[in-house]
């Protein structure tokens, strides 16, 4: 499985968009600073993920929620942020 997922800075508020085969590892990255990206908003919380079966896909949904306003907005107003 692919996931997407977006990640929520525990003291900055900053939201993080993501994509990844094992979820757990890249999470563990993210909040152990090797992520050069998400490094200086650590710690981090994981908002929501999805999941898809090929690759492709999930870096479609990615590249969507990051480049259009209207997608991101969609999916935050359904999680709740």
């Amino acid at each position: 499985m692919y996931y997407v997922y977006i990640l929520m800075s525990k003291t900055h508020k900053q939201i993080y968009i993501g994509s990844t085969r094992d979820l757990r590892r890249r999470f563990k990255e993210h909040n152990m600073g090797m992520v050069f990206s998400s490094k200086r908003y650590m710690p981090w919380d994981l908002l929501y993920y999805e999941a898809y079966i090929a690759e492709n896909f999930a870096r479609m949904r990615e590249k969507r929620l990051k480049y259009n306003g209207n997608a991101i907005r969609e999916l935050k107003r359904r999680i709740g942020l």
